[in-house]
Formats: structure tokens, C-alpha cells, sequence
């Protein structure tokens, strides 16, 4: 079942169009809160088409990340206080408590514990959204957080710019070839993660 393919095909569309560089802010502003799709999808075309703007197009797709990612971390904190009883109800939430307990313990014993974590999250094909949203439960001070997301993010659309540059529509024509199985890897990552928080809070 194809799902990513489709949603690719649909940012192509909205990278032709003349509002594209608001609609690559808007999608990088979602796909940092919900949305399933990296915004690289349509910088990549955009850089294609205006190999000169590129540079222009990751800053404005880094603006909107980075507006996303505080709307992902305040979200991360308040859902997790709402769904607090949904975890507890699973057997789950001890386990969870644990885990954040642990890592708030790391962050007392240094601001920057979870900085290179966070930034080398940002090479891996992972939605932005599970960083931003687990920064928010565990509280990660944002001075270390706003850099980590700044740098994690920034060097992904600026390096695809720059391949984009260099590689042209072939580098482009590879995402196209790639996007599907990327975007299944990511979502299985996802749901790993789930399932060893289910396993460690029933077996842990």
C-alpha cells in the first residue's frame, strides 16, 4: 500500500505552485506538530526549479520548523498531563515516569545531556514531530532545546539545497525513487519505539 508516494505527488504539486514558498513555511510548520510528511519533499522541486532561491526557500522552510517546534513541545507537555489517566488505565504510565525521571535526572547533571541527542535525531529519517513532542513531556530547558532543533533541522534542508545545487533534477528524481520506503522506515521507527514502551512497562 502506497502512502507516502501519494503525499509526495501532492507537495510536488503544491511546489509548482506561485504560493509555494508559503505553502513549504506552512507544511514545515505542520509536519514539527502532526503532519506525516517531511517538507524536504517539496523544497527538494523547488530547488530543482530555482536553483539560486535555494538557500532562500531552507531558511523560509526552517522558519516554519522552528515556529512548529514550539507549538510540538508546549503540545508534548499538555497532552501528556490530558492522557496521563489513558497510560495509567494501559499499566503503562510507571514505566513512562521512570523514563522521564531518568532523563530529567541526566538533565540536572548537565543543561546539555540531551543536546547531542536531539541534534543527531535530526540526521535520522524520524517525523520532527517525536523530538518536539518528547522534548515537551520530558522538559528539556529551551535554550538547549531551540539549538538543538535549529541545528538538527538546519543542516537537513540546507544540505538538501546544496545537493539540489550540485545534483539537479537527478538528485531530485532519487527522492522521488526513495520517498516511499523512507517514509515506512521512519513510521516503523515510530511504532518500535511504542512497542518497547508497551514491553518495558509490562516486563521492565
Amino acid at each position: 500500500m502506497k502512502i507516502f508516494g501519494p503525499l509526495y505527488e501532492r507537495a510536488m504539486k503544491w511546489a509548482a505552485h506561485e504560493r509555494a514558498p508559503t505553502y513549504l513555511t506552512v507544511l514545515s510548520f505542520f509536519e514539527a506538530i502532526i503532519f506525516p510528511v517531511m517538507p524536504e519533499v517539496m523544497l527538494a522541486p523547488m530547488c530543482v526549479a530555482q536553483p539560486k532561491r535555494g538557500w532562500w526557500f531552507a531558511t523560509l522552510s526552517l522558519a516554519g520548523s522552528m515556529v512548529g517546534a514550539l507549538i510540538g513541545y508546549a503540545l508534548g507537555h499538555y497532552a501528556f498531563e490530558a492522557i496521563k489517566p489513558l497510560f495509567e488505565a494501559l499499566g503503562m504510565l510507571p514505566a513512562i515516569e521512570q523514563g522521564i525521571t531518568t532523563v530529567q535526572a541526566k538533565m540536572v547533571e548537565s543543561p546539555w545531556a540531551v543536546f547531542t541527542f536531539l541534534v543527531l535525531g535530526g540526521f535520522m529519517p524520524i517525523p520532527m514531530k517525536v523530538f518536539t513532542w518528547a522534548s515537551g513531556i520530558v522538559g528539556v530547558p529551551m535554550p538547549q532545546y531551540l539549538l538543538s532543533m535549529l541545528i538538527g533541522r538546519g543542516k537537513r534542508v540546507f544540505v538538501l539545497a546544496a545537493v539540489i545545487r550540485i545534483g539537479g533534477a537527478r538528485a531530485e528524481a532519487a527522492l522521488r525513487r526513495w520517498i516511499e520506503p523512507l517514509g515506512w522506515i521512519a513510521t516503523a521507527l515510530v511504532v518500535v519505539l511504542i512497542a518497547w514502551l508497551v514491553w518495558r512497562s509490562k516486563f521492565a
